[in-house]
């Protein structure tokens, strides 16, 4: 049974990665971005909730008066 002949895995592997490197890089290079982003203001909707409209106190059966 011969050998498996491991002498040319480095390069490949290398060279993978490196072609991998310039293909991502040349994929960031064309996209756009924003110089300076400015927040936008978004308007929150009120929701009228009933636990919101009226106060209400939760007693501990531990803190009743006995």
């Amino acid at each position: 049974m011969p050998q498996l002949d491991t002498s040319t895995w480095l390069t490949m592997i290398m060279s993978m990665f490196l072609t991998l490197f310039i293909i991502f890089q040349l994929k960031i290079s064309k996209h756009n971005f924003h110089f300076n982003p400015e927040p936008t203001l978004t308007k929150t909707q009120k929701e009228d909730t009933p636990w919101k409209t009226k106060w209400t106190k939760i007693y501990l059966p531990l803190s009743l008066p006995q």
